[in-house]
């Protein structure tokens, strides 16, 4: 079952008076499964935080339909499945992480008694665990991030809506957060998270939806986009000078004590290794090297341009 279907979701703003129409979305479609990683990516200004606010009954589409495991989004059922982190979480200074949690559980109208066990549990999971009575004006935004969702887990949800969710935080921070959004996707939850952050959504995602300039410019499997789609092939070689690559002709970077050509052809590969050979050169390996979803997203993006 899908857990989440846009179908020709539009949403525009007007300024300067209400005088000039600016259309955001422009007629989005898109379709997640249950127990997905979908990694929604864009450049800044795509219009990937409006579609979530629009998911989130935050704003108002103008056209379209949302539906949350064949619920509308606007409904309680639908609701009452969400854990939503936002891109710039705020709580408030005074509380600490365990009083600020508390307090989401009552909104939740989770029982006390429950709500105890739940709370030191999420405080581990997220890696809070000795900061949970420290005052949230002493976080540093990754600590924040990290209670954000904590929060956003509160009520247990079966979906989960990530804005952004590696803003602010450090390698270890984004390595820490990936593998919880992994062990969550084991617990059998699906996930929808935002992000420009390419290296890492390209480890951890299902499927990628491609957002550009308010359209979506490609969706589908990582693993079908990326599968038998050599960019080109890396040379490695030595025992050979500089001088002699450069009757090759190859482009070429040294590294150590040796030399990595680039040959974009395929049909290149065998005259440029026999080229080595014939200058009494090694050739250590020969490298296919595959697109990347950095490469996928770019060419998009020039397409569109």
């Amino acid at each position: 079952m899908k857990t989440l279907e846009i179908t020709n979701l539009k949403k525009s703003f007007r300024s300067n008076f209400l005088l000039k129409k600016y259309h955001i979305l422009k007629g989005i479609d898109i379709s997640v499964e249950g127990g997905e990683i979908y990694g929604f990516l864009g450049p800044n200004g795509a219009g990937k935080t409006t579609t979530i606010k629009c998911i989130m009954g935050l704003l108002f589409p103008d056209a379209g339909e949302i539906l949350i495991n064949g619920q509308p989004s606007d409904s309680i059922v639908a609701r009452q499945q969400i854990g939503f982190l936002p891109e710039n979480p705020y709580f408030y200074d005074y509380l600490s992480a365990s009083e600020m949690l508390h307090f989401s559980a009552q909104l939740f109208a989770i029982p006390a008694v429950f709500a105890r066990e739940r709370i030191d549990l999420l405080i581990k999971q997220v890696g809070l665990a000795g900061y949970e009575h420290m005052k949230l004006r002493k976080f540093s935004k990754g600590m924040i991030q990290r209670l954000g969702m904590a929060q956003a887990l509160i009520q247990d949800p079966v979906f989960l809506i990530l804005d952004e969710p590696f803003s602010g935080l450090d390698p270890i921070g984004r390595k820490e957060f990936r593998d919880l959004i992994l062990a969550l996707k084991k617990q059998g939850k699906t996930i929808f998270f935002s992000s420009h952050i390419l290296q890492d959504a390209e480890m951890m995602v299902d499927k990628v939806g491609i957002i550009i300039n308010g359209k979506i410019s490609r969706q589908g499997r990582l693993s079908e986009m990326i599968s038998g789609s050599t960019s080109y092939h890396e040379i490695v070689c030595s025992r050979i000078s500089e001088k002699q690559l450069a009757q090759i002709h190859a482009n070429y970077v040294s590294r150590d004590d040796q030399f990595i050509i680039t040959v974009d052809h395929e049909a290149d590969i065998n005259l440029v290794v026999e080229s080595i050979i014939h200058n009494n050169g090694l050739v250590v390996a020969v490298n296919p090297v595959k697109k990347t979803l950095e490469d996928i997203f770019l060419n998009e993006l020039r397409e569109v341009q």
